[in-house]
């Protein structure tokens, strides 16, 4: 068994992983707030990580957002609108001191590339050589996987492997396809990403144009890419994924024939633990 963590933005949940067959077994989560700051957000990482009761001496993955210094476990949250309290925090120092048993070391990972790896190992990925995944969620999260490796240089791949880093006539990515920027065009200030979904369904020709604009953009930049890489299938997760009635058809529109597989998360929640776990796993 081997523990994982996952560090979101709204909760954060743990679970141990059962491999070759990743068999996720005794999750728990607890609700992060939008304003915590530094001591709630690390007493909750702590508390749900010691309620997993894992192994004693075990190697954790731990599944984070960026910025963050992965390979010392330090967060490096500046001006992204949540978690800046937590800048310059040691977290694999918090989480060696705080939880019981104590793990014999803490790999950290982004996200995304969490949420990736997961899919490839045991989802909707599983059995292609090269696949990419995205995340949708604040913003915009990537990983170009390669026999299970990522890969953050090469035909196809977008510096360090970030898709949020390619620009659209001379913008950067997110300003087109991010909550932000949804929010931004649809021009209501008390709607949520969610209040267009709910009205693009009721058939509010708004609403739609907001969605469908922004997720063929982004088949329309993810097309080329996926080409070069040679990828075969390409997998979304993330909050806006469980719009998919309307997220789909309009990156297939923006995807064009490219002849990559358009799948939708099959693990869910549990991509990024399982994804955690794998990268743990291959590293203790």
């Amino acid at each position: 068994m081997t523990p994982a963590l996952e560090i979101g933005g709204t909760h954060v949940g743990a679970a141990q992983v059962a491999f070759p067959g990743a068999e996720v077994s005794a999750r728990t989560r607890l609700p992060l707030g939008p304003r915590d700051r530094a001591p709630e957000v690390l007493g909750a990482v702590v508390r749900c990580a010691a309620g997993l009761e894992a192994p004693d001496g075990a190697v954790w993955g731990v599944a984070v957002p960026g910025p963050f210094d992965y390979e010392k476990g330090v967060a490096l949250f500046a001006g992204v609108g949540k978690f800046d309290d937590l800048y310059g925090v040691d977290v694999r120092a918090v989480l060696l001191d705080g939880v019981w048993p104590r793990p014999a070391d803490l790999v950290f990972l982004n996200d995304a590339h969490a949420f990736t790896l997961g899919e490839w190992r045991a989802g909707a990925t599983r059995g292609h050589r090269r696949c990419v995944g995205i995340t949708l969620g604040t913003g915009i999260g990537s990983a170009f996987l390669a026999d299970g490796e990522l890969c953050r240089e090469g035909p196809g791949v977008p510096p360090d492997g970030r898709i949020d880093l390619v620009t659209v006539a001379g913008r950067p990515l997110e300003d087109t396809v991010s909550r932000r920027a949804l929010l931004a065009r649809y021009g209501d200030p008390d709607a949520d990403v969610r209040d267009l979904a709910v009205r693009a369904r009721a058939g509010e020709r708004r609403a739609r144009l907001v969605l469908d604009e922004a997720f063929v953009a982004l088949g329309g930049v993810l097309a080329p890419r996926l080409r070069e890489f040679g990828a075969s299938a390409l997998v979304v997760g993330g909050a806006m994924s469980a719009s998919w009635d309307l997220v789909g058809p309009a990156l297939r529109t923006g995807l064009g024939a490219t002849g990559v597989l358009l799948l939708r998360s099959a693990l869910g929640e549990d991509a990024g633990l399982v994804g955690a776990a794998a990268y743990a796993a291959g590293r203790s």
